[in-house]
């Protein structure tokens, strides 16, 4: 398949090019329906071969430029071996997600930053077809009875899907895209996501296995962050983690992966994240890593803290610390134990060491804007101390954020913790 969109030498009339596009798309298909290929090695050649093939019968009708035929030929081959229009989308390295509202609406987000692309889909069933493509090898569909999904792509790519009467200006797709290059702490400190005093504390946080929330809004940058801190966990330990769609890289020797099951179209065979908890406190774990506690399992999650599995690390959608707080003892009353609120806040202090909240600020960056220490019980409140947060100062001419991330001078109460794994952290870390 063409990776980068080709702009025809001569502009076709929108008329003409559709009638070609449809054309040669149905008669591909045909030939591909009466012969299928073998494997799917063979299935791109054999399409390749097709659309020439099936041009050449029509090329009197429509003759083409060389540089029009390059652009329709790979449209072609986008449509049926693809993901249609938005097949050049999915191999760009800076574009990190992928979003179409109806035929005439197709956005990325590149840099932290909306741009509409300018690509438009036939109509309405042609991004049905993408939507069956996307889904029908995970055995599953959309239709009346079913109006959302959300799959995985083969690349690790994470797909929501929504349908008419739900989607009221027509099918939608939002395609949050698979990174394969792994930011290093030392990368995000060049960026600006946090600074060295910053990534030497969260980097001994890891290693002297406290238990770490990581918080923030959609598309911060949290499942980086945990990527990035997870490095930290010693090679010898035993590592389960449990996501939505398996979206951590971790190099470890021993790490488990598990990855939670939509039901199929029966309402069967689902597994979900709380399943997956419970079943790994039976696996001998010295970490469990939960991609996003969404639900009920942020109980489990909290038991598992509290009963011995120190060093676990997970995500959450949180405006705020504090927020994060009052999120998990909503989810945790989600799984449908009666227990008291106090009880419920005593174990959320007592389990969560540390909470680490991401932001994406308005220029698109991405940053640790609050490191919080969730030190104790005062009354009825959970307290909450920072160590580290970033004061905006200032947005610059050209949009940027100005501002610093800052030690607030108070050292954690778990710092003893620290210095019987071996981390003796220096002062200057801390702002004094």
């Amino acid at each position: 398949m063409l990776n980068h969109y080709v702009e025809p030498e001569n502009a076709l009339s929108d008329k003409i090019r559709k009638e070609i596009l449809l054309r040669l798309t149905e008669s591909v298909r045909r030939e591909l329906d009466s012969s299928p290929p073998d494997n799917q090695g063979e299935y791109q050649v054999a399409v390749r071969k097709l659309i020439l093939t099936c041009y050449a019968k029509i090329a009197d009708e429509y003759p083409l430029s060389k540089m029009d035929q390059a652009h329709i030929f790979s449209e072609v081959e986008n449509d049926i071996s693809g993901y249609g229009p938005i097949q050049p989308l999915l191999v760009e390295s800076d574009v990190s997600e992928i979003m179409i509202c109806g035929p005439e609406q197709v956005y990325i987000e590149r840099n932290g930053k909306l741009e509409d692309t300018g690509i438009k889909f036939r109509d309405e069933d042609h991004i049905m077809q993408v939507i069956t493509r996307i889904l029908s090898p995970l055995g599953r569909r959309v239709d009346q009875e079913n109006l959302m999904a959300d799959a995985r792509l083969p690349d690790g790519s994470r797909v929501n899907i929504a349908i008419p009467p739900v989607a009221v200006d027509g099918p939608v797709i939002t395609i949050r895209k698979f990174l394969e290059s792994k930011l290093t702490i030392e990368q995000s400190i060049n960026l600006g996501t946090m600074t060295s005093h910053m990534a030497e504390f969260l980097q001994a946080c890891v290693a002297a296995r406290l238990n770490i929330l990581i918080t923030g809004n959609t598309s911060s940058g949290k499942t980086t962050l945990l990527n990035i801190l997870a490095t930290s966990i010693p090679d010898e330990e035993r590592i389960i983690t449990i996501e939505d769609a398996a979206e951590l890289n971790l190099n470890q020797k021993y790490v488990v992966r598990m990855e939670t099951r939509m039901p199929d179209i029966d309402g069967k065979g689902g597994v979900t994240t709380r399943d997956l908890v419970r079943n790994a406190l039976r696996m001998r774990p010295d970490r469990i890593i939960v991609g996003e506690v969404r639900s009920g399992e942020a109980l489990d999650m909290l038991q598992a803290m509290n009963t011995g599995h120190d060093g676990s690390l997970t995500t959450l959608h949180a405006n705020s610390p504090r927020d994060a707080v009052s999120r998990l003892e909503t989810m945790s009353m989600m799984a449908g134990l009666e227990m008291p609120l106090m009880a419920l806040r005593t174990q959320i202090a007592a389990a969560i060491d540390l909470v680490v909240h991401m932001e994406r600020l308005t220029d698109g960056t991405r940053k640790i804007t609050r490191v919080t220490e969730v030190p104790r019980m005062e009354g009825d409140i959970v307290t909450l101390s920072d160590i580290f947060h970033f004061v905006q100062t200032s947005i610059s001419s050209r949009g940027k954020v100005q501002g610093d991330m800052e030690a607030t001078g108070l050292r954690p109460l778990f710092t003893p913790k620290l210095e019987a794994a071996g981390f003796k952290l220096r002062g200057e870390i801390f702002g004094a």
